[in-house]
């Protein structure tokens, strides 16, 4: 896995023999097969908080919104999703399946992959209006192999989602920000969570890490 190239706002690596692009909208382009993986959507999480009587703003529309960005930069024909579509079943409300209903119509000659997530074992399949092919994992789309958490043992070429990964950046004094990021160890790249409404874990770089930052609409090689 190597740096092979940079546009003005992705990094182009190489993993398991092919080229893709890590892009500042969270997603990893597959360009030769106009295929784009993204991970930890989690629709849904603020109606969840809304039922616990706990004020958040609407992040559905904001999120669908990051999704037709991507595909209309990328042009991709297929969206594989590596888990965490639907935040908990408190989740699934009238108002979020509308919004996601719509936005499905808007994009219905896209074709989409589900790779469960542990929220999806509990939140449940999405409708199936929606025409999302949801699976287990793992599912090997050659030469990766696709997961939503990865187990230790599996060989390179590993695209995950479930850690949320983020890079803590410190400058002077007290200075420091937190930076959503791609983290590429041990041949297992895991992609930053979609949904900027959730948490992320704050990693701490081993030797052989690769850690790429996300900062005002590019994505920066850190280490």
């Amino acid at each position: 896995m190597s740096t092979s190239a940079s546009s003005q706002h992705s990094v182009t690596i190489t993993l398991a023999g092919e080229s893709v692009r890590l892009m500042p909208q969270r997603a990893v382009w597959w360009e030769d097969r106009r295929t784009a993986f993204v991970a930890d959507l989690h629709f849904g999480k603020e109606a969840a908080f809304r039922s616990a009587a706990i004020p958040v703003p609407d992040q559905t529309l904001r999120t669908l919104d990051q999704l037709s960005g991507l595909v209309a930069e990328t042009s991709i024909e297929r969206l594989v999703i590596l888990g965490d579509l639907i935040h908990s079943r408190r989740g699934r409300c009238e108002r979020t399946f509308a919004l996601i209903t719509d936005w499905r119509a808007r994009h219905s000659e896209l074709q989409i992959d589900l790779v469960r997530g542990n929220h999806d074992r509990s939140s449940g399949d999405p409708p199936a209006a929606w025409r999302i092919a949801c699976v287990s994992e793992p599912f090997p789309m050659p030469p990766f192999l696709l997961r939503h958490h990865p187990e230790s043992g599996d060989s390179e070429g590993i695209l995950a989602g479930h850690l949320h990964p983020m890079v803590r950046l410190s400058g002077a004094g007290r200075d420091s920000a937190r930076l959503a990021c791609f983290l590429l160890r041990n041949g297992i790249l895991h992609l930053p969570a979609f949904s900027s409404f959730v948490d992320g874990a704050v990693i701490r770089p081993v030797q052989g890490d690769q850690i790429y930052g996300i900062c005002e609409a590019r994505v920066l090689t850190l280490l």
